[in-house]
């Protein structure tokens, strides 16, 4: 197998999680957590974590699940935010004792607002009305709920309700929370913008303030959602832009199990600080950029492009970008036919002699086969090869 050494690193398939063997020669902070774990939105690594596979109660961090749904019935037109909904009496009776936004079955409510009301508020009455409305009932919603776990590959989490009240169905982990937090940002970024930096709401005449302290604190954090029952402590799930050269970078933190509202976000802050501190996320490649034309066998052209499918980012230490090499290790010969977005070969983004990362190298074009004369002719030419 050949290997070609590039002076720039190389794009990779987007939505990948990449571990960053570099982040281990920095010590992590001490988080004050069950468990938690730090996320470069951009790059989509993981900069680090503590028991990140840690079987958790997520309490009201189920509502972004929720969230996710009613974004997804809005974007397919099964719902229009100014729809308004009636007040089931389920609805209206969920536990008492918890966050409610106060609907009533006298009044009809539009979606927008039960999003505040889920989102802002952490209305448990408002999940169970916006299950109601995308599937008909709260049980329609919850498999709905775990059915886009397998599609987005949840593998550690189960849902047995829309609002993150205790349920020994009710179950997932940092490195699930992560990956949910991102695809909804990813997947529904206005609907994320418009709903989850809003520090309060009002309905019913009653006016309540998100629980995310970090929207008062940090004006670069955007959300995203808290939760706390006595079994699972007190979460928070945040994410914040700063600057990163000519752009942006995101960073989602996810901590659980804390001992306070205070120290949820005090630690929260603390984490993304140290992540924005001590790494740089980089562009290596973009989208579609062709990072090699190889010689291609038994086709209807002589070589095919390479490349990837979405622009690259890596994190990295501080200072460490400028010692990337990445090596490419191709399969060959390639041999028609190609299918455009086939995987060629594999880049290893190597750091001082150790490799940090690795991607899927496409295919950028289709190849056909060449005809039965310069097939015959280049299965000569790979007997002397």
């Amino acid at each position: 197998m050949k290997k070609f050494i590039f002076k720039i690193a190389l794009a990779a398939l987007a939505l990948l999680h990449i571990s960053v063997a570099t982040a281990q020669s920095l010590p992590a902070p001490t988080i004050a957590a069950k468990s938690w774990l730090l996320l470069d939105a951009t790059s989509n690594q993981v900069i680090a974590s503590q028991d990140p596979a840690l079987r958790i109660e997520p309490a009201s961090l189920t509502k972004i699940m929720t969230a996710y749904l009613v974004f997804s019935a809005l974007k397919d037109k099964k719902l229009d935010l100014n729809q308004k909904v009636n007040v089931s009496t389920r609805a209206w009776k969920v536990d008492a004792s918890s966050s409610k936004m106060f609907i009533d079955p006298a009044t009809p409510v539009s979606i927008s607002d039960l999003l505040y009301g889920l989102i802002v508020q952490s209305g448990n009455d408002a999940a169970v009305a916006l299950a109601e409305a995308v599937a008909g009932s709260e049980e329609a919603f919850v498999v709905q709920m775990n059915r886009e776990n397998e599609r987005m590959g949840l593998k550690s989490s189960h849902w047995g309700n829309p609002h993150g009240l205790p349920s020994t169905e009710n179950y997932s982990t940092a490195q699930d929370l992560s990956t949910l937090a991102l695809r909804l940002i990813t997947d529904h970024p206005e609907f994320y913008k418009t709903y989850y930096s809003t520090k309060s709401f009002t309905y019913n005449k009653i006016t309540q303030p998100n629980r995310n302290r970090l929207l008062w604190l940090d004006p670069t954090v955007d959300g995203m959602k808290t939760g706390h029952t006595e079994a699972a402590g007190y979460c928070l799930i945040s994410s914040a832009s700063r600057p990163n050269g000519s752009g942006q970078r995101r960073l989602i933190s996810v901590v659980t199990g804390t001992s306070s509202d205070q120290v949820r976000a005090q630690e929260s802050l603390k984490l993304l600080n140290w992540g924005y501190l001590n790494f740089d996320t980089v562009k290596l490649y973009a989208k579609g950029q062709a990072i090699a034309t190889p010689e291609v066998w038994k086709g209807s052209q002589a070589q095919v492009k390479i490349g990837f499918t979405s622009d690259l980012y890596v994190t990295l230490p501080k200072g460490a970008a400028a010692k990337l090499k990445p090596a490419l290790e191709r399969k060959d010969p390639l041999v028609a036919p190609i299918a455009e977005n086939s995987k060629v070969g594999t880049v290893k983004m190597m750091l001082d002699g150790k490799a940090i990362a690795e991607f899927p190298v496409l295919a950028l074009e289709q190849i056909n086969q060449a005809s039965i004369f310069g097939r015959a002719w280049d299965s000569i030419r790979l007997m002397f090869k």
